[in-house]
Formats: C-alpha cells, structure tokens, sequence
C-alpha cells in the first residue's frame, strides 16, 4: 500500500521536478560528508601551519582538505543539475538533508556531541523537507537564456551588502560573530544560485539542440558563478575553521535558503503557478525546518556536565588529535557580551 502511494506522489510530479529531486538528494549526501572531511584537513593542516581562520591557506597542501573538497565540488555539480530542472524552492531546502549528515557524522567522527534536541531538529529537517518536496511547483517552463536574462533582478543590493561585510564587519568581528562569515556566504550565495539556474538551464536547452552558447547572456552567468563560488569557499573555510561545525551548517543553511527562495519567488514568479493552500504548506514546511535548524543551534550550548547558559568558550581544536574541542563565541542579544570567551574558559578551569 505505502509503495502504490508513493507510485501515484510520484506520477503527481513532473519528471523533472522528480529528476531535480534525486539529484538534490544527491547532493545533499556528498554536501554533508564534506564539512567533515574538509574540517579535518583543516584542523589538520592548522597544526603545522597558519589556520584558515586568521587567514592562513595551509590547508592547500592537505590531501584530506582536498578529498572533502572534491565531494563537495561532486555534491554542487548535481545540485547544479537540480536547479536545471526543478524551482529552486524545492531544491534548496533539501539542503536541510546535508545538516543532517553534517551533524551525525560530526557527532561520530569529530566528537561534536549532538544533544537529543539535536536528534529532534533532524527529525524537523526531514519532515519540513519532506512537506515542502509534497507541495513544490512545477518548474517554469524557459525558451532561452535570454528569458532569464530579462526576469532577473538587480543585484546592487546584495553586492553592497556583501562588499559591507567583507571590508567592515569581517576584520573586526569575523572571529568572535558566526554571522559575519556565514553572512557573506549567504547573500553571495543567493546570487550565485540564481546565477547556476539560469547557467543550468542555458545547457539543458543546449543539450536539447537550442544552442544558448551564442548568448552574451550565458557567459556573464558563468563568469558570476566562478566567482560567487571562490567567495563562498573563502569565507565557509574561515566559518568551518573558527565555529563549530555542527553550527555553522545549519545557520548557513537558514540564511542561505530563505535569501534563495526570496530570490526565486521574485526573479522566477514560482507562486505564481500555485494556489495560497500551497504556499501556506510550503511555508509550514519551511518553518519547520528552520525550527529544526534551530535546535540543532541551541543544544550545542548545551555541554555535558555544565549548565547551558554557563558563559564559557571551549578552547579549540582539542580532540582525537590533540587539539581543543570548539566553543560557538554568539553575543548576547541583550547586552552584545560574548555568551563564551576563553578567559572564562581559564577562570572555570582553575577552578576544578
């Protein structure tokens, strides 16, 4: 009976919507696996050389570093192909499946202890996921890249505040606040995938015998691409190499995913093609991966055998190799302290 259900779901879905699914899935599986991979080549690297962190580029010569780097360059090829062929609201929150992979194998392999709150934010990842995969539109059908080219938007105001970020905010407070490095990743990010889509779709007409490379158009989309792609790589190695990892994926996720699905409801019209009980689902869904999100953020305060609130920063980079486990330095929203800092750190542990 569950088999002939999801038969009659899936003949409900436009094959492409079902080929951007797979691939999204896909991708979410290498995605996740290289956080980890790449964050031990740079804890690795970070032992004999300058961390990435504070803007050291050891990690260059570090084979793990590579080996995480090229399952994500394998996980953002599908889920390049993804955007050519389903919307990108249904494709991007599927990203909440790398989360997920990101935080269990942190948990098993970098010794990131995931709270049961943290199993239960998983569990909403999947089931926001899930209603939103159940309720996605079809995809808008494009003759050329050309279309594209004339639904996008400008894009001034996301380069200004990137451009903000990186030149004022990174230097003073990129160390101690999560969401300056994740920050620029994020609206480049937004960009860059709305960028991909119409690269994506640039080839899928190619590929189908509508030659789009004659196109100045498909060109500038590549070149913005390129480089989105080496601003998200610079600032997520800093992100990975300075916070937490089980952290970082999430709030990455959130942020990027709602600036892309801004996006592509703007630049695409994707609600255009539904009716307001599926735009509800969807935003249902939504929040409940962003409420998944959440509590895989809120429990890594949550330290066994200290109260949640105690204002400690772990040291870094202790663990199986000899390093110090991480702390997450988030201000507080009610005074701008630091919730963690390394001289309390000491102060607790001359205590014991």
């Amino acid at each position: 009976m569950g088999g002939a259900r999801l038969g009659r779901w899936v003949e409900g879905m436009s094959a492409d919507n079902v080929k951007g699914l797979l691939l999204a899935l896909s991708s979410s599986l290498f995605i996740g696996a290289s956080f980890i991979v790449k964050k031990k080549g740079l804890k690795k690297a970070g032992a004999s050389g300058v961390r990435a962190g504070v803007g050291g580029y050891s990690y260059l010569l570090e084979p793990l570093w590579w080996a995480g780097m090229t399952a994500m360059i394998v996980g953002e090829i599908a889920n390049f192909a993804a955007y050519a062929f389903a919307p990108a609201i249904l494709v991007t929150p599927l990203g909440a499946l790398s989360i997920i992979i990101s935080a269990v194998l942190a948990h098993i392999i970098l010794r990131e202890k995931l709270h049961i709150f943290g199993i239960l934010g998983c569990i909403l990842c999947v089931v926001g996921s899930t209603s939103i995969v159940l309720h996605a539109p079809p995809e808008r059908q494009i003759e050329s890249v050309a279309e594209v080219w004339d639904l996008a938007t400008e894009p001034g105001i996301v380069l200004a505040a990137a451009f903000v970020l990186i030149f004022h905010f990174v230097p003073q407070y990129g160390q101690t606040h999560i969401m300056v490095y994740i920050g620029v990743c994020s609206l480049v990010g937004s960009l860059s995938v709305m960028s991909v889509k119409a690269l994506g779709i640039a080839l899928k007409l190619t590929f189908s015998g509508m030659n789009q490379l004659v196109y100045s158009q498909t060109w500038v989309f590549l070149l913005v691409v390129v480089a989105c792609i080496v601003t998200q790589m610079n600032y997520l190695n800093k992100a990975l190499d300075t916070f937490n990892t089980a952290v970082v994926s999430p709030i990455y996720y959130t942020m990027f995913t709602s600036l892309t699905i801004l996006a592509s409801v703007i630049m695409f019209k994707d609600w255009d093609r539904q009716d307001p009980t599926q735009i509800v689902t969807e935003m249902c869904g939504f929040v409940t991966i962003l409420s998944g999100t959440f509590l895989l953020h809120k429990t890594k305060d949550m330290v066994d055998g200290l109260p949640p609130n105690l204002p400690i920063r772990l040291p870094k980079h202790t663990d199986e190799d000899g390093y110090a486990g991480e702390g997450i330095p988030l201000r507080s929203a009610a005074d701008g302290i630091p919730l963690r800092s390394p001289r309390a750190t000491e102060s607790f542990r001359s205590t014991l």
